[in-house]
C-alpha cells in the first residue's frame, strides 16, 4: 500500500517521531475485509507476516514515518495540557479508490512521550470492543472511526487485572481532536496553532478557503457535524461514556471508544463509565456536553473571529441537534412528513414521538426491542389489531391508546402520498436494527477470543454488519439481557 505523510511532514514541530514496539507472539487475529476493499488495500498485506513485517521490520513502510500526535483536553471538565498519543502512532494517510485520504492509526503501538509512564499498549479486551463500535455505528449510518485489522499477542499487560496485549489499525479522516487547538491556543503557541488552522484546511476543509470568512465556516461545519453525530446517539440509543474534549473530532464522528454502551432499558440518565461518579456523560447529557465541548474549542478560534461570530455560529447547535433528532426518530416510527403544510397534523406528530418515548422510559422498556417490535408488528396497527404490540407492555392501556392515535396520524400520511402501510414497514425494518451491540454480548465474545476462539466475534461481526435481517441461525443475538446482564457500567480501560 503506499501511504502519504502529510501531518508528520506539515506538522512535524507538533509531533514526535516514534517506531511501533512489537508485542510478543503478534498475530492478525481478525481483517475488516470490506474496509480494505474501500480502501483499496490488498488482504495479502493484512496477512500475519506481511503486516509485522510492515510495521516493525527494518525497512517496514508503515514505520517508516510513524508519529505520535501531540494534545491537551478538557478530561471530565478539566482542563489537562499533559495528553498526546500515549498509546498510538499515525502511521500515515492512504489514499482510496475514490480519492479521498484517510488516516491509519496503530492503537497499542508502545510508549510514546506522551505516555505519561503507562506502558503505551492496548488489550485485547479495549480493542475488540472498538473494533466492533465501529462496524454497529457505521451501519446504522453513524459517522465514526472503523478498525482495518486487530492484532492478537501473548504478551502480559496489566490493567485492572492481567490481560493479553493487541494491536488495531484505526481508520478515520483524520485523528485531530477539538484538544488539538485547545492545546495550543492555551499553551500560547500563535504559530503552532496558526500551522494546525492551515494544514486543517488544506487537507480537510478546503471548500472553506474559497469563503471570504474561513474560520468561521470550519467553526460552523465542526458545530453542524458534531450536531448531527449526537443527535444519531440520542435516536439509536449509544452511550459515547467518556466525552472528553480530546476524544471530539473535528470531523464529527464516533471516536475514542472507550466505556461505551448502548442502551438496554430505556433509562436515560444511564451512565456507562464507572469512573463517572457525576454522570457528567450520562446518556440523556450528551447533547449538552456536546455543545460544552464546542464552547471549549472556540476559544482558539478566538484569534481568528470577533465573539459574536463565534456565538452565532454556536447558536445553530441546539436547532441542527433537535431537526436531526426529529428526523431520525419520525423515521424510526415510519411517520415520513410529505410536505405537511398542516401545522396541527406536525404538532400532533411531534406529541405522539414524545409520548412513545415517555411511555418506553415509565416501562423501562428495552429501547431497541421496542422501535423493532412497533416496526414487525406496524400491519397490526393498520388493521387496529393493537394487542401484539401492547401486550408486551406493562401498561397495556395507555399503550392502545398510542396505537390508536398512530393509526390514525398514519392515515393522514398516507393519504398525502402514494405510500401504502406495507411499504411504511419495509422502510421501517430497515432502520430499526435486530441485532445491536450489547455489552453482555461483547463480553461473551472478549472471554471466547481470550482462549484464542474468535468465532462469537466472527458472528457478532456478520449480525452487526447486517443488524436488519433476520439471521435465524443467530437469532440469539438478538434477545434482549437477562436483568443481571443489563446496564453494565464499565472502566475508561474498556
Amino acid at each position: 500500500m503506499q501511504l502519504f505523510h502529510h501531518y508528520a511532514t506539515e506538522l512535524s514541530a507538533i509531533s514526535s517521531q516514534v517506531k511501533p514496539f512489537p508485542v510478543t507472539g503478534a498475530r492478525v487475529a481478525v481483517r475488516n475485509e470490506s474496509l480494505a476493499a474501500e480502501l483499496g488495500i490488498d488482504l495479502k498485506e493484512l496477512e500475519t507476516d506481511a503486516l509485522l513485517s510492515a510495521l516493525f521490520g527494518e525497512h517496514g513502510e508503515l514505520q517508516a514515518n510513524s508519529v505520535a500526535q501531540k494534545y491537551g483536553g478538557h478530561q471530565f471538565g478539566q482542563w489537562n495540557p499533559n495528553l498526546g498519543d500515549g498509546r498510538g502512532l499515525l502511521l500515515g494517510e492512504i489514499k482510496a479508490p475514490n480519492g479521498a485520504f484517510w488516516d491509519l492509526h496503530l492503537k497499542g503501538a508502545g510508549q510514546t512521550p506522551y505516555s505519561r509512564q503507562a506502558d503505551g499498549r492496548a488489550v485485547l479486551r479495549s480493542t475488540i470492543r472498538e473494533y466492533l463500535a465501529g462496524e454497529a455505528l457505521h451501519v446504522l449510518g453513524i459517522p465514526s472511526s472503523r478498525s482495518l485489522c486487530l492484532l492478537t499477542s501473548n504478551e502480559p499487560v496489566h490493567r485492572e487485572q492481567r490481560e493479553r496485549g493487541a494491536m488495531m489499525i484505526r481508520t478515520c479522516q483524520s485523528h485531530i481532536r477539538f484538544g488539538h487547538f485547545e492545546y495550543f491556543h492555551h499553551s500560547n503557541q500563535p504559530q503552532q496553532l496558526e500551522a494546525l488552522f492551515n494544514y486543517s484546511f488544506k487537507h480537510h476543509f478546503r471548500s472553506c478557503l474559497s469563503s471570504s470568512t474561513p474560520h468561521q465556516d470550519m467553526f460552523q461545519s465542526i458545530v453542524t457535524n458534531t450536531a448531527l453525530m449526537i443527535a444519531n446517539w440520542q435516536a439509536y440509543g449509544f452511550n459515547h461514556g467518556v466525552m472528553n474534549t480530546d476524544n471530539m473530532s473535528i470531523h464529527g464522528i464516533t471516536f475514542d471508544y472507550g466505556p461505551y454502551a448502548f442502551l438496554d432499558d430505556f433509562i436515560p440518565e444511564y451512565v456507562c463509565n464507572s469512573s463517572d461518579h457525576a454522570g457528567r456523560y450520562a446518556f440523556d447529557q450528551q447533547p449538552s456536553i456536546g455543545l460544552w465541548n464546542l464552547n471549549a474549542l472556540a476559544h482558539a478560534f478566538t484569534s481568528f473571529l470577533e465573539i459574536d461570530e463565534i456565538k452565532t455560529v454556536l447558536t445553530t447547535y441546539e436547532t441542527t441537534f433537535i431537526n436531526e433528532y426529529q428526523i431520525l426518530m419520525k423515521r424510526r416510527l415510519g411517520l415520513y412528513e410529505h410536505a405537511i403544510n398542516d401545522t396541527q397534523l406536525a404538532a400532533e406528530i411531534d406529541v405522539l414521538i414524545a409520548e412513545w418515548m415517555t411511555i418506553l422510559q415509565d416501562e423501562k422498556a428495552d429501547f431497541h426491542q421496542s422501535f423493532r417490535l412497533v416496526s414487525e408488528q406496524l400491519l397490526s396497527l393498520e388493521t387496529l389489531d393493537l394487542n401484539s404490540i401492547s401486550d408486551n407492555f406493562v401498561q397495556a392501556d395507555r399503550v392502545r391508546q398510542w396505537c390508536v392515535n398512530y393509526h390514525e396520524i398514519q392515515q393522514s400520511l398516507l393519504s398525502l402520498s402514494n405510500s401504502s402501510w406495507t411499504q411504511i414497514q419495509q422502510q421501517m425494518l430497515a432502520v430499526n436494527p435486530k441485532f445491536v451491540l450489547r455489552n453482555h454480548l461483547v463480553q461473551e465474545a472478549i472471554e471466547a477470543a481470550e482462549e484464542d476462539d474468535f468465532s462469537i466475534l466472527e458472528t457478532l461481526v456478520t449480525v452487526l454488519t447486517s443488524p436488519f435481517e433476520d439471521h435465524p441461525e443467530f437469532a440469539r443475538f438478538s434477545e434482549p439481557p437477562a436483568n443481571p446482564q443489563k446496564g453494565i457500567s464499565l472502566s475508561c480501560s474498556s
